[in-house]
């Protein structure tokens, strides 16, 4: 059995050392905090997920949550770990004090994110929901709603959903057909609602869904969508609980994992006295649900980064003290002393990718919510849109490429583990099977690749994707002397021209109306995206990293390439940085060149899966 391990000292140096929030702090809306704060944040929320949420994840797997009669049971152990979380502030990081918040930058809300998404996601997503449907009510409610709602949901005393799919509509939001009837101060709601994460439990006296449905007469499509607020149990003028709303679970879904996270099957109105009250304007329901979306595809990709990291430490740690076989050198001698797998190439092979990947993604997700965070704090108008589009830019790719090669990590895990690595007494094959929801959920992966390609790439007529690459270009220019990281600044340097070249060819070809040969091709561009955005920010960490370690080496009068290694494995912070640059190296050197040959096949022209009749299939 194995324990979650938060790797706080990663987090810290993209947060530090390569991003440099700090500059955040001190100032404006963060006056009040510095890093030592944020730091000791950091480590509370690492011990909380370390020592509270990790050791309930077994038995909330093992148990699951169990459907009775339209209710739903969440795992025992959950209850008194649910009233501890929300004792220690935990639900919301974000807002404002006076709202209920610890009042942190949005990158420290998926700092926390990865801690206890990693831990324990099946108990995390009960206080996550009621968040995010809070955020909803505190951008888009009315006073007398924030009052009623938020400040309830902040605290974890509610609960809250986000309610979109329906059975007939699940990635085509256009087709819902819950309806909505005016009846004085409220509206009815009528219709049903699938796939409900944390819909009906036993966590919280009441849950809160943010619903959409489609007012009486309203246009169709999209545009005819709006956002109502329906409440589990209906609150009265003073704030306490009345009679029920007329809303039924009709049972929960049997998953592959997530097992103490009730998905849930909702009837809202088979009685016709559902009461439903409008969140933000007639109409606008969507523009106002995707706030949340968006936040949430962010967070998807984090949970592809979680629970990939707690699964590579794991593989690390086992492969450090597993004994197989000999060193390769003495592989005929039958007295040579056994060895720990990570000496044998394959294994290191696997372990190196693992480390690549995560930190690269991890980098990548928190550079997204940085940028969040300017988009918030920045003075000019500018540069507060230029921040902002460049989330919208990365946030496709956050999702879909962290939570897909957050699942390969995984599996890279349980080969590690060998044999070991599908048994329950090793977590791994846990986080593997609860992982592989987030390539599905809150817009399909390949939704998210269309999003990019169909929207993203083409905002400001292309100058977002410039501007990022243009800047990606000055990184480029300002290492290309560095003899430590020249060769692989070069092969990120043709990665980066690559992309440049396929997101044009592309765009000509949508211009020009092939669109379906585009589509075919937006996943496929979307993940050599991903490659080349980890592969820039793992460079990005290895020119810092290089920096401190050549700083160190003086220091320590650690001459060449033995001092180096000397020093590395004598010193932990040196055998960091160390890792930090080869991490970087090997990526560029085996990852990066793959970009070439990939674009070589988007542009390839092959249409076999659009020509072909079903029936070839």
């Amino acid at each position: 059995m194995g324990t979650y391990q938060a790797n706080t000292r990663d987090v810290r140096f993209v947060l530090w050392e390569q991003l440099e929030v700090q500059t955040l702090l001190g100032t404006g809306r963060y006056q009040d905090l510095d890093q030592a704060t944020v730091d000791m944040v950091i480590e509370e929320a690492a011990k909380f997920a370390e020592k509270e949420l990790a050791p309930a994840a077994e038995e909330g797997d093992r148990v699951g949550c169990r459907f009775e009669k339209g209710r739903v049971f969440v795992p025992e152990c959950y209850h008194d770990l649910y009233r501890r979380f929300c004792e220690a502030g935990w639900v919301n990081v974000y807002s404002d004090p006076a709202l209920g918040g610890q009042g942190l930058p949005y990158v420290m809300l998926n700092v926390t994110d990865e801690f206890f998404t990693g831990a324990n996601f099946s108990f995390f997503s009960y206080p996550r929901l009621a968040f995010g449907a809070g955020r909803l009510i505190e951008s888009f409610g009315t006073p007398e709603q924030k009052k009623t709602y938020m400040l309830k949901m902040y605290s974890g005393q509610w609960g809250g959903t986000m309610c979109l799919t329906e059975p007939q509509a699940g990635s085509a939001v256009a087709d819902i057909k819950t309806t909505a009837r005016r009846a004085g101060d409220h509206f009815l709601i009528s219709g049903t609602k699938m796939f409900i994460t944390s819909g009906e439990h036993n966590v919280t006296e009441n849950i809160v869904h943010a619903v959409l449905a489609r007012i009486e007469g309203a246009p169709p499509g999209v545009k005819g969508i709006s956002l109502f607020l329906v409440p589990k149990i209906r609150v009265r003028a003073d704030g306490s609980l009345g009679e029920p709303n007329d809303v039924v679970c009709g049972g929960i879904e049997d998953k592959i994992g997530l097992h103490g996270s009730s998905t849930c099957l909702l009837h809202f109105g088979e009685n016709g006295d559902c009461h439903g009250y409008l969140l933000g304007p007639e109409n606008g329901g969507l523009a106002c649900m995707f706030q949340l979306m968006n936040e949430a595809r962010i967070s998807v990709g984090q949970q592809g980064v979680s629970m990939s990291s707690a699964a590579y430490l794991r593989a690390l740690a086992y492969a450090k003290e597993r004994i197989q076989g000999t060193d390769v050198g003495a592989a005929r001698d039958p007295n040579a002393r056994r060895v720990e797998i990570i000496k044998h190439p394959d294994v290191r092979r696997n372990l190196l990718t693992m480390k690549a990947y995560v930190e690269g993604m991890r980098a990548l997700l928190l550079y997204c919510s940085y940028m969040i965070d300017l988009s918030e704090t920045r003075q000019e108008s500018e540069e507060r849109e230029k921040y902002d589009l460049r989330a919208q830019l990365l946030t496709p790719i956050c999702k879909a490429y962290g939570s897909d090669m957050g699942f390969r990590m995984i599996e890279l895990a349980i080969q590690v583990f060998g044999g070991y690595g599908v048994c329950r007494e090793y977590e791994v094959e846990r986080y593997l099977r609860d992982c592989k929801i987030a390539s599905i959920y809150e817009g399909t992966n390949g939704i998210q690749a269309l999003d990019l390609l169909g929207r993203k790439i083409g905002m400001k007529g292309g100058a977002i994707f410039s501007d990022l690459m243009d800047e990606m270009g000055r990184f480029i220019e300002t290492c290309a002397s560095d003899p430590e990281l020249a060769d692989s600044v070069r092969e990120l340097a043709l990665a980066r021209g690559k992309l440049m070249e396929v997101t044009q060819h592309l765009g000509g070809l949508m211009l020009g109306g092939d669109v379906l040969y585009s589509l075919l091709q937006a996943y496929p561009y979307l993940m050599l995206f991903g490659d080349v955005m980890v592969g820039y920010m793992l460079l990005w960490q290895a020119r810092v990293a290089a920096e401190k370690l050549r700083r160190m080496q003086e220091d320590a009068g650690a001459q060449g390439e033995q001092g180096r290694l000397a020093l590395a494995a004598a010193n932990p912070e040196a055998a960091f940085y160390l890792g930090k640059i080869g991490a970087a190296r090997y990526f560029a050197a085996v990852v990066l060149p793959e970009v070439e040959s990939r674009c070589k096949a988007i542009r390839s022209g092959e249409r076999s899966a659009i020509v072909l009749p079903e029936s070839a299939f």
